[in-house]
């Protein structure tokens, strides 16, 4: 009944590995794999790569420094850890011996080392996982646990040690695409390094091609440990399959076996998705308070939670905690952004938009300053910065981002009043990146409001048939591509039919990195009512959209709604008894004059600002 060496609140940093072999494929490999097997525990916690490399920057030493156990113990300290964890291999004629050391670094005590010897190169890995397990259960942690989650480490990762070795670069160089494809071609059932390559593509909004690795990532999955399995299924259902409900009890699951581990983020993502940011929000600072350590996308989240609830100065103060903690990110940045935006403040809108000049993720602040133009009723600008952002991020080798770029503007295109240039814009878009649920799902949108039914009804079955599950296609994209081809057949019921029922899921965050929404399912129903004649019930609809302007931003719908909001009070205004008629007119003036003075000085030849003018004219006349 030994009192444990460490408890269940105690963080370890993991050394680099001594390798006296001479051969270099031990090199970083080894550190990998012992990082995965000791990831296996839901006792201990690692302190996590970018805390790491934060503490070293505060110990004025370089990204990469090797860590040699004199490194790792005074990292460990200023990192608030308890132990570190070294190891290293040596070379006994045809057999090597390996050995794992634990050390309290506060006071340089060993609390536990292992010792094992593998009979041949082929056997390493095996040992290092042994050892790894003992070295467990020497620690404090339970005879139970060891033995549930002890998945062998050849099962885990690879048999090849080249091919481990290669993924160990890959983790090293922060996700290197190249690495982790050389590590796939070694091994081509190495799940990790397929979901690694799954990872790099999704960070950089590339979803689609993201698909492709997580899809392989799913089915080797067998061949990782329970953690890493449910690690994979997020990704696969949130980004393959779209089925939210199950990529939600993956993260609730991993976050259950591993309640001290990084996965909180992830789940908050997918409650974004669903249109759910309280528990998105709660569930972030959650992993914050677990793990003790702020880790920058995690102040990227709140931000965009706090932004979604409205809560525009909890998002300011939670930027100020990010700077605080040196923690900013791009993603930060274009929060701040939008709310410059949202506050009219130009100068800061350019201060923020100046951060990303000459940076790989520029096209990101391209958009959102392209969608700012066509806010205000500026096309020819729209089209210029779109044309620039489009550029920007084909050169980032994100034609993804590039087709939803060119698909948004044929959207503006034609709810303005343009449905040649919509057609024209939007089928670029589908050439650029064919097979992209995302810019497919923006492209069919465009064609529907641009009156080509046949690309925008073709396009919305081949979507049905890839995607039969994904819980926003068939909540949000479908029925808003359904109900403008029913539009553009002046069939209003059956527009209304196709988004008649409002769901929690329409405010579910989309599009690329950050993630914001246009409401485009809102924005049709609302459409949908003013052709059927149901103005109060169009004007609902429209303002839902103006009081969720922190998940609509700078969005083309976002300012047509305030047109929205005009024309159906104006639609109540004939329909309505004398008194209730007479308030309405009121309103719908009050409306019409808050379009017009967003777009008191848009480019004049726009169609629909010539129809909101001669409508408010008439109205005002009467």
């Amino acid at each position: 009944h030994r009192a444990p060496k460490l408890t269940d609140q105690d963080t370890i940093v993991l050394a680099d590995f001594d390798n006296r072999t001479g051969d270099p494929v031990f090199d970083g490999a080894l550190k990998t794999a012992l990082n995965i097997s000791l990831r296996q525990s839901p006792f201990l916690a690692l302190i996590p790569e970018g805390q790491v490399g934060t503490t070293l920057q505060q110990m004025t030493r370089p990204l990469g420094t090797k860590l040699t156990p004199e490194v790792s113990r005074e990292l460990c300290q200023r990192a608030g850890g308890q132990a570190f964890i070294s190891g290293a291999i040596a070379g006994l004629g045809s057999e090597y011996v390996l050995e794992l050391k634990a050390v309290n670094c506060q006071s340089g005590d060993t609390l536990a080392q292992e010792q094992v010897t593998a009979a041949s190169k082929e056997k390493v890995l095996d040992a290092l996982g042994k050892a790894a397990s003992k070295l467990r259960g020497e620690l404090g942690e339970s005879l139970a646990t060891v033995q549930k989650f002890d998945v062998p480490l050849e099962q885990a990762t690879t048999s090849s040690l080249e091919a481990l070795k290669a993924y160990s670069m890959a983790v090293k160089s922060a996700g290197s695409r190249a690495y982790a494809l050389r590590a796939i071609e070694l091994d081509p059932n190495f799940a990790l390094a397929y979901f690694g390559v799954g990872n790099t593509y999704a960070d950089g909004g590339e979803i689609g091609r993201a698909s492709e690795y997580y899809t392989k990532a799913f089915q080797l999955r067998e061949h990782t440990s329970e953690r890493e399995q449910l690690q994979i299924e997020i990704g696969y259902y949130r980004d393959v399959t779209g089925e939210l409900d199950k990529a939600a009890r993956a993260g609730r699951d991993v976050i259950e076996s591993y309640p001290r581990e990084l996965n909180y983020a992830e789940l908050g993502q997918v409650y974004m998705e669903q249109g759910q940011y309280e528990k998105a929000a709660e569930v972030t600072r959650q992993g914050m308070r677990a793990v003790r350590g702020k880790r920058s996308p995690w102040y990227s989240n709140l931000a965009e939670d706090a932004l979604a609830l409205q809560r525009f100065g909890e998002t300011r103060q939670i930027i100020q905690e990010a700077e605080r903690q040196k923690a900013v990110n791009a993603i930060l940045h274009l929060c701040q952004y939008a709310l410059a935006f949202l506050r009219a403040d130009a100068t800061a809108m350019s201060e923020q938009q100046q951060w990303f000049v000459g940076k790989p993720v520029e096209f990101m602040v391209l958009e959102l300053a392209s969608d700012t133009e066509a806010y205000g009723g500026h096309l020819r600008k729209q089209r210029e910065l779109t044309r620039r952002a489009v550029d920007a991020a084909i050169r980032a080798d994100s034609n993804e981002d590039a087709a939803i770029f060119l698909a948004i503007a044929a959207q503006r295109e034609a709810a303005f009043g343009n449905p040649s240039e919509a057609r024209r814009t939007a089928a670029e878009s589908s050439k650029l990146a064919p097979t992209s649920q995302g810019a497919e799902s923006e492209a069919a949108l465009a064609f529907a409001m641009a009156g080509d039914a046949t690309r925008a009804g073709s396009l919305a079955q081949d979507l049905d048939k890839r995607f039969p599950l994904h819980t926003q296609m068939q909540s949000i994209w479908l029925p808003a591509i359904r109900a403008q081809l029913a539009l553009d057949r002046k069939d209003p019921v059956l527009a209304l039919k196709s988004v008649q029922v409002a769901s929690p899921i329409e405010l579910g965050t989309i599009g690329f990195v950050p993630n914001i929404s246009c409401l485009y399912s809102v924005y049709a129903r609302g459409e949908a009512y003013l052709a059927a004649g149901q103005g109060s019930a169009a004007a609902a609809e429209f303002q839902r959209i103006l009081d969720h302007s922190g998940i609509v931003w700078n969005c083309w719908t976002g300012a047509l709604a305030h047109l929205g909001v005009a024309r159906a009070n104006a639609l109540q205004a004939k329909t309505a008894q004398e008194a209730d008629a007479d308030a309405a007119r009121v309103r719908a003036l009050a409306a019409y004059k808050d379009f017009l003075t967003l777009w008191k000085d848009a480019d004049p030849e726009i169609p629909i600002l010539k129809q909101a003018k001669a409508e408010y004219a008439k109205l005002a006349a009467q």
